[in-house]
């Protein structure tokens, strides 16, 4: 891998709503950041959509876009096809948007344009949407660009609805998400675990995360008996993915926080889960009511709460 290139498309809208089918785009930005050097090129066009109504009061206040600028542009094959230039070597980038509306999009204005799949299909096979990563292991929700950045203390830079400018505080955001692990632990810590108790390196961090762990195991086999019913099963199934959803990032550990005590508390959670599931879908494949929890999945995470 010798680039990553962060894409962004501004899309035709309307204040009373469009299908997403005909909200075709009208101006691609891109950021394309050289791994070796640490260079960041960028790439800004306008596009003319198929449609020839006037944008709207709306789509014009909320894009900056005009009439005009897309009245001049070059159509979305010859701009796809200047982009494919720009990017260079394709099977050499790994490609980024926040959210994968951008690769739907994508896709859906490439087939409008007739444009042969054999020619998206390089940037959507090294495709990843960068906002679902960042949601699962570190903000638990689904943050604008700006609210990402804002976890990290970073602003916005350049003008907003730019595609470009965009891409390149996506770009931005992955770098911060990429070099600075303790950073990001803590955000996570935060957000997953502590509930926006504001946690910092200073703090007995792997202290506090035992005693809730505990705390947490001890209320969910309050609820675990050897021999329950599938309907209760269910239910406990629920509550441990949850768990393992709260504590899972842990194992990463890319800071190098966490002590060996805490990951291993945490493996166990993982572990009977997977186990659980197992158990589950076995009894209710074969359409059983009653389900037995074996000593062997429990006893691990009891000992722990003992």
């Amino acid at each position: 891998m010798r680039q990553f290139v962060f894409f962004d498309f501004e899309m035709l809208c309307s204040k009373e709503g469009m299908s997403y089918a005909n909200m075709e785009s009208i101006r691609l930005g891109a950021a394309k950041y050289d791994i070796d050097t640490q260079k960041i090129t960028y790439f800004d066009r306008f596009i003319k959509p198929k449609q020839t109504e006037p944008l709207s009061i709306f789509c014009k206040e909320l894009t900056q876009i005009s009439d005009n600028d897309i009245a001049s542009a070059d159509s979305f094959p010859l701009v796809l096809d200047d982009f494919i230039k720009w990017i260079g070597n394709i099977k050499q980038s790994r490609f980024f948007s926040w959210s994968s509306n951008d690769i739907s999009r994508l896709e859906l204005d490439a087939f409008s344009h007739d444009v042969p799949r054999s020619k998206i299909a390089p940037i959507k096979n090294r495709y990843v949407d960068f906002q679902a990563i960042f949601s699962k292991r570190v903000s638990k929700t689904n943050p604008s660009v700006e609210n990402a950045l804002a976890l990290y203390g970073l602003q916005f830079e350049g003008d907003k609805h730019n595609p470009m400018y965009d891409a390149y505080n996506t770009l931005r955001i992955y770098l911060a998400f990429s070099e600075e692990f303790v950073k990001t632990d803590l955000i996570m810590l935060n957000q997953f675990i502590f509930q926006n108790q504001e946690v910092t390196v200073e703090d007995d961090i792997n202290g506090r995360l035992k005693t809730l762990l505990k705390e947490d195991l001890q209320h969910l086999f309050n609820d675990i008996s050897i021999i329950s019913n599938i309907r209760s099963a269910k239910k406990l199934l629920k509550r441990t993915g949850k768990l393992v959803k709260k504590y899972e990032n842990i194992l990463l550990n890319r800071s190098r926080m966490f002590n060996e005590e805490i990951l291993l508390y945490v493996r166990l959670l993982v572990d009977f889960y997977h186990n659980l599931i197992g158990s589950y879908n076995k009894h209710y494949s074969y359409g059983c009511k009653i389900i037995i929890f074996h000593e062997h999945m429990t006893t691990p995470l009891q000992q722990i709460t003992a």
